[in-house]
């Protein structure tokens, strides 16, 4: 006899939710600059990285989440701009890495997540070797892939700020010098993007000075030294955590490393990193301030041409108060010279067909004066230029 076991109504649920899920094109990065293609879903990444599935959903570009970089406990979620990434101690987990703005990220965490002595290893240092003299220690693997992806963030809006002001400055002045539709939608099409760009450049920078303002949330960051607290490690043997990229983000001086090394054993220290951030947020501060300046350009363009406009509209009521009165005079010698000029036979008018002319001489005449009068009254009320 065979006996049919119920199937778990729970168990069933997860199974087709794991195969509804889509799989997604991820490139993996390990401490040694290696990648490997993966094609998983969320299930996969959430084993892999131990990470929590409302963190994940961060990543998803069909749900609007704000940019974001979130620490925890495993892992740094990082959703800003064009890079969709997960940070952990020993890997790097990238989306999408066959676009053309994450290929540069993926070859230069290549070039720079392998350590510095692996990386002297293979290098022959004949001029540049006091260069790495005195820089034995090495930040942390998830600080040097965080500090690619700020890079290239910064380096992508940045680009992007610098094509839009080729673009607009040109333009704007093209507009001053002849306004016309054409130009006016060139414009108007440039100052939707700036409005955009800004918008995106202004995320990225708030989610820094956010970050930069809550030293627990940097504290978070710190991967490689939750892992080193869950194990014994004595104090002479702790890794040293201190920038040895050359890029805007590493240029810590010596300095400023012998004074984080007297604070060094204090789990709350935060300053490397906050060097790290502040180095990146006066780069995308810069940034913002070079799109402000355009919206000022701008603005003060708009405020030039609508001060043009308007005297193009004044000398239009001008010459449409000009021809009113033409009008109305032309208007009353049209009627006394019809009047006057009517083939009605009257006795008066006998003998005196002569005096038409005058009519004529005379009512032009008055109408006239009409006119000067009214153009005159016209500019003491100050209706009409001098």
């Amino acid at each position: 006899m065979v006996h049919v076991v119920p199937a778990d109504p729970q168990a069933v649920v997860v199974a087709a939710k794991k195969k509804a899920q889509p799989s997604r094109s991820w490139v993996l990065l390990d401490s040694t600059g290696e990648t490997t293609l993966l094609d998983v879903d969320k299930y996969a990444i959430m084993h892999r990285v131990n990470i929590h599935a409302r963190d994940l959903r961060i990543l998803d570009p069909l749900l609007s989440y704000p940019s974001t970089i979130l620490g925890r406990d495993g892992a740094i979620v990082l959703n800003l701009e064009h890079i969709k990434a997960i940070i952990t101690s020993e890997e790097v987990l990238l989306r999408d890495p066959s676009d053309e703005n994450v290929v540069p990220v993926v070859q230069e965490l290549q070039r720079r997540l392998p350590p510095v002595n692996a990386i002297r290893e293979g290098q022959d240092y004949t001029g540049g070797q006091n260069d790495i003299e005195g820089d034995e220690d090495e930040s942390p693997f998830e600080f040097r892939a965080l500090e690619v992806a700020l890079e290239s963030i910064c380096s992508f809006l940045a680009a992007r700020t610098l094509e839009l002001e080729t673009a607009a400055y040109p333009a704007l002045d093209e507009l001053t010098s002849q306004i016309s539709s054409r130009n006016l939608d060139r414009v108007r099409k440039l100052k939707s993007a700036m409005t955009r760009l800004t918008a995106r450049v202004q995320k990225v920078r708030d989610e820094l000075e956010q970050l930069l303002d809550d030293d627990d949330d940097m504290a978070d960051l710190y991967l490689s030294r939750k892992l080193a607290g869950t194990s014994p490690v004595s104090g002479s043997g702790a890794a040293n955590w201190y920038p040895a990229s050359p890029t805007i983000g590493s240029k810590i001086s010596k300095a400023s490393r012998a004074s984080i090394a007297t604070v060094r054993g204090d789990e709350n220290d935060v300053e490397e990193l906050e060097m790290l951030l502040e180095a990146y947020f006066m780069q995308i501060d810069g940034t913002l301030n070079k799109l402000t300046t355009l919206r000022e350009y701008i603005d003060d363009t708009e405020d030039y041409i609508n001060i043009q406009l308007d005297n193009h509209r004044n000398q239009l009521i001008q010459l449409e108060l000009f021809l009113s009165s033409g009008t109305v005079c032309l208007s009353i010698y049209a009627l006394v010279t019809s009047i006057f000029g009517m083939n009605i036979p009257y006795s008066w008018m006998s003998n005196h067909g002569y005096l038409f002319k005058w009519v004529v001489i005379v009512s032009g005449t008055c109408c006239a004066i009409l006119f000067v009068l009214i153009m005159s009254y016209a500019r003491v009320k100050g209706l009409v230029g001098s």
